[in-house]
This record gives structure tokens, sequence and C-alpha cells, in this order.
């Protein structure tokens, strides 16, 4: 197995690099490897007629080959140690014009992944809140990386009834209204929200991750992140001013 590897390095045969995972040909004659960017935790047949062997010298390489010859089409699937999952369609096919795989990672940094990894941080902003009608909700985190500001808010609904969210909107605001001048909103769209935007259950606790393209605001505006309840009427507004934004906390990159 050792010298497979080694002669895998030295020749660099057929190696072909796919941005999804491909459609995998095999044979009962011919090895194919597939090189995963981290080592493998899991690897799921569709049916033994496809044959594997996980190489203990390197663990991200996985060779695989067909029990039985023109078997009906079937699935591979590899989870590697960072999360990802692989899924291949597999078929039989005599000759396979390739024999090596080289598959990229697929935790490239997304909002989702931010938000995501950051929803269960303890708080770190203080002095933005709401509360009323047995509901609180507060800002208790904003962060940032590259061009995405993240903020982490927080529902407490200590009422026995459920408070089911019919509109969940994010907007910059001016501070005073000038008479007889209607207010002048700029709504934000959010890139993603981690968490659960339905409802905030009776007697419990519920974190939301929403990131927004990056920005600030003048001092003559604010943040306005509003909730407003399905057939009710417990509305929630939250202030975000910006010297609360400017005092993002910078996140690292994700490898």
């Amino acid at each position: 197995m050792k010298q497979f590897v080694n002669l895998l390095c030295a020749l660099g045969m057929l190696v072909t690099s796919f941005a999804q995972s491909p459609s995998l040909s095999i044979s009962t004659d011919k090895t194919t490897s597939l090189v995963f960017p981290y080592p493998i935790t899991h690897v799921d047949r569709g049916t033994k007629d496809v044959l594997v062997e996980q190489v203990k010298e390197a663990g991200n390489i996985l060779l695989v080959k067909a029990a039985s010859a023109n078997f009906a089409e079937t699935n591979l699937s590899v989870v590697t140690c960072d999360g990802s999952v692989y899924s291949f369609p597999v078929r039989y096919e005599k000759n396979p014009l390739t024999w090596v795989y080289s598959l990229p990672s697929q935790n490239s940094p997304t909002p989702e992944r931010y938000a995501t990894g950051i929803s269960d941080n303890p708080q770190t902003m203080h002095g933005i809140r709401y509360r009323k009608w047995d509901m609180v909700a507060k800002v208790t985190g904003i962060y940032i990386h590259d061009n995405t500001i993240y903020y982490q808010l927080q529902f407490k609904n200590q009422s026995p009834i459920d408070y089911d969210i019919d509109l969940l909107r994010f907007y910059i605001r001016d501070k005073r209204k000038a008479k007889r001048t209607a207010i002048q909103e700029n709504e934000m769209k959010p890139l993603y929200i981690a968490g659960n935007t339905k409802s905030v259950k009776a007697n419990s606790t519920s974190t939301l991750v929403v990131a927004l393209e990056k920005f600030t605001i003048p001092d003559a505006k604010f943040l306005a992140i509003e909730v407003l309840e399905k057939n009710g009427g417990r509305s929630i507004l939250l202030k975000v001013h910006n010297n609360k934004i400017i005092r993002a906390i910078s996140l690292p990159d994700l490898k």
C-alpha cells in the first residue's frame, strides 16, 4: 500500500479537480483514487458492488474499485474531518478515463459558516435592549469579517404565549423626524440568518445571528431591528447606533 501511495505522488497520473463531486467510473481491474483536502472520517457505500479502502499512510486518500462488472448505478458518500460531505454517483466502466480525482475543499468562508459558528458565543455587547410585554430583546454581539457584519440577537420570551414572528426587518432610520417630513428608511437585506426565524417559544430563549453587508451610519441615524408578531401586538424595536457598530469584533479567517 505504501508503495502505491509513493507511486501516486511520484507520477501524479491523471489527476482531475472538480468544483463539485464528480460522477465516478470504476472497474474490477483498475483502482480509482479519491484525494480529499482533509482526512476521511466516514465512508458509506450505496451497495456492496463498490469496494473501498482508506490508505493508512494518508488518511485523506480513498481507494475505490468495483466488486463485479456491470452493476447497477449506485452512490458513494464520504465525510471528512472538517464536516464536509462528498456524494458521488458511481457506475461501472471497463476502462475508466480517470483514475485519480483531487477534490477541493467545500468549506470556503461564507456568511453561513460564520453566522452559525458564532451563534452560541457569550455576550460581548451591552446597552442595546428592549423590554415590554414579558419579551426581552437585545443585541449581544457585533462581529465583522471582510465586508460582512454579524449581529447576534437574543430574544427571551418570559410569557406563557409563544411569540410567532411575522416580520423581521433591518433598516437605517433618521433619529428625529422633521416637521411635515416623512421618515427616511433605507432597508438592509440580510445575507444570511442563522437560528429560528419563525417563533420564540413560551418561557424560552432564542438566538439569531444576522449577516449584513458592511456599513457605518452618521450620528443622525441608527440601525433599526424591528420584529413584528404574527396575529399579535408585541412589536419589538432595537436601535443600534454607530458607536456600537464601530466596536465590532474582528473574526479570524476560517480554513
